[in-house]
């Protein structure tokens, strides 16, 4: 079936989303995240990396060769489907209005295009507190404000410890923002994924015991 048939339905009100950050030299942090979450996961996965605009757009093809999830580079109007990786291509925001994805070719944003702060602002926005924001290996301070957005949305956000990413300044600057729900490491951050969307789906609103939730993942 073609990802863009109209009498797909709205599945915002109900449907969970993750969404994901980290840069160029994060293709292993990527990997290893994916490769935790199964088929048939019931939320869509909408992934900024950061890539230089003459790169040629093969990201989902490497990718997924390690996912069990369908892997593609996003185009416009694609309709997010639960159980299936979106990936913005290279030089173009990746946005999501309702239960659909948009390219746009606007300024850089914290000198990024794609930006991270640009996919999770839009993905707050339009889902709220079923919104799951990560943010992964790499340079810059993109994502930070994003993160703060899913969170003020009701949503939830992971950030991979620094301490043991390869590049520590996108999760530090994300920490330091304030408004983390969960800093694990990386072999951690798939499964808290899993457990954070079957929390959102079962609840279908804003979870009054994530802060609990939070306290218990980190003691173990």
């Amino acid at each position: 079936m073609n990802a863009t048939t109209e009498e797909l339905p709205d599945r915002t009100e109900t449907q969970p989303i993750v969404a994901i950050g980290l840069s160029a030299d994060g293709l292993g942090a990527i990997r290893t995240v994916l490769r935790g979450l199964p088929a048939g996961l019931d939320a869509p996965v909408v992934i900024v990396m950061h890539r230089a605009p003459q790169a040629v757009p093969r990201l989902a093809q490497i990718v997924a060769r390690h996912c069990a999830l369908p892997v593609k580079e996003a185009a416009p109007q694609d309709a997010l489907l639960p159980g299936h990786v979106y990936f913005a291509p290279p030089d173009s925001h990746l946005v999501v209005a309702g239960d659909r994805l948009q390219l746009q070719h606007s300024d850089r944003v914290t000198f990024a295009r794609p930006s991270i702060d640009v996919l999770f602002e839009s993905v707050a926005r339009t889902y709220g507190p079923r919104a799951v924001g990560v943010i992964l290996s790499g340079a810059g301070q993109d994502g930070a404000r994003g993160l703060q957005a899913i969170r003020a949305g009701g949503g939830v956000t992971i950030v991979q410890d620094p301490t043991e990413a390869r590049f520590r300044r996108l999760p530090s600057a994300a920490i330091a923002a304030d408004g983390i729900d969960f800093t694990v490491p990386l072999e951690e951050v798939s499964s808290t994924i899993l457990a954070v969307v079957a929390r959102r789906r079962a609840a279908g609103a804003p979870d009054p015991s994530a802060s609990a939730f939070s306290e218990q993942t980190a003691a173990q």
